[in-house]
């Protein structure tokens, strides 16, 4: 089964891009499903048919639903947020304090991921694709099963912990509160293993395919360099970049007005495309039509147009790993040692970079985007002496921390 995301500025046409993928896909003989994350829901319009949360076939293979988020929360998040406040009303929180303690931020989007990942692991199709939100929220979207993994693996063993101990001290009503945290125990041990599967997706390159929409306009290709850093920290990889709404240079016989026009827009699109191929993705471009492409004709048109011969679906070539350490110097932890680590982050240097070392995490922020990156074991011994960029890869150095050289 292979997942192919679009996303990309609002009003850059991922939507009809994504339309015309699972169109193309499903009249080429492999079954495909079309799914929206989108606040929006123009999948619909796109393909001129009603939707809602459950898959419909619109013409033989081809699948098409709106992920319904508040459904979602209602029917899978509400169960788990009574057990918590159950259990903080037991330990003596007020109501309305147990409710907005019980909020976790982004959960309607985690549900939407995990509806896409329900979706790719059963159904008659063999590839499902789908429409995000604009970057901003798609960004926020991918990077929360990484953020809230690691937020649910540091409260497990605390949580255990006073567990145990409220249990062991509660009197009136403890029948009921220790049903309430057992219940929340399952819940988050099913959460914890549904965001380990969601990375997992999401990270395997082999299964998962990110499509970064834009026009060829200087302002949005100035963000799509930040959304490849952004992407790139979250340990993500993003396949093609796909400019839509080429306009054709005019003919030779073409006066006037709008010929001058034409062949502006057409010189100002050819330099932006220039630029873009220097970000290493490969590139497609898509024509600008006449007419809205709406309905599954016109949206094969598109895709026939923006693929040619080549298979949708297929993942993009083999890349380095986003994340590397090397040996610089030294053997062993002796004090003349010296390592690596490697960010490949696309796009790095054309904006502000910090770092900080916090912990056993090095904090990273770039492309208006922070990552909290887990260091290996042998660096964590180590403390940070600099740190370059070289291309687009981020080369931090370590040393030995002095007190704990071996001698």
């Amino acid at each position: 089964m292979r997942v192919v995301l679009f996303t990309g500025k609002g009003g850059v046409g991922k939507t009809t891009l994504a339309a015309a993928t699972a169109t193309h896909l499903a009249r080429s003989g492999r079954p495909a499903l079309v799914v929206s994350t989108d606040p929006a829901h123009s999948l619909g319009d796109a393909l001129e048919a009603d939707l809602d949360g459950r898959p419909v076939e619109l013409e033989p293979g081809l699948h098409a639903a709106h992920i319904d988020t508040h459904a979602l929360l209602d029917r899978s998040w509400a169960q788990l947020q009574g057990h918590l406040r159950t259990i903080l009303a037991g330990a003596g929180v007020d109501e309305l304090v147990a409710d907005e303690l019980t909020v976790l931020p982004g959960v309607e989007d985690l549900l939407a991921l995990g509806e896409v990942r329900r979706y790719a692991e059963g159904g008659p199709w063999e590839v499902v694709v789908v429409d995000c939100g604009p970057t901003a929220e798609t960004l926020r979207l991918l990077g929360l099963p990484e953020a809230l993994s690691g937020y649910v693996e540091r409260l497990f063993p605390a949580h255990r912990r006073a567990v145990r101990g409220m249990l062991a001290g509660m009197a009136a009503g403890g029948r009921e509160t220790a049903t309430a945290w057992d219940a929340t125990i399952d819940a988050l041990d099913a959460l914890a293993d549904d965001l380990g599967g969601l990375r997992e997706l999401l990270g395997d390159h082999t299964r998962t395919s990110i499509r970064l929409v834009l026009t060829p306009e200087r302002v949005v290709a100035a963000e799509t360099r930040r959304t490849l850093t952004a992407l790139a920290l979250h340990g993500l990889r993003v396949d093609d970049c796909v400019v839509n709404r080429i306009v054709p240079g005019p003919p030779a016989s073409l006066r006037g007005p709008a010929a001058r026009w034409l062949r502006e827009r057409f010189t100002e699109q050819r330099a932006v495309l220039v630029d873009l191929a220097g970000l290493g993705v490969p590139l497609r471009t898509a024509d600008h039509t006449a007419a809205e492409p709406t309905g599954t004709d016109a949206l094969r048109e598109i895709a026939r147009g923006l693929y040619g011969d080549d298979d949708p679906a297929a993942p993009g070539a083999q890349a380095p790993p986003l994340l590397e350490v090397r040996r610089t110097a030294g053997t062993g932890t002796s004090k003349d040692s010296e390592f690596e680590l490697v960010l490949a982050l696309p796009g790095a240097a054309d904006g502000p970079l910090d770092l900080a070392r916090v912990g056993d995490d090095l904090a990273v922020s770039a492309g208006g985007t922070r990552r909290m990156v887990a260091l290996p074991s042998v660096l964590r011994r180590c403390e940070v002496v600099g740190a370059r960029l070289v291309g687009d890869d981020l080369c931090v150095v370590f040393r030995p921390d002095p007190a704990l050289w071996v001698r």
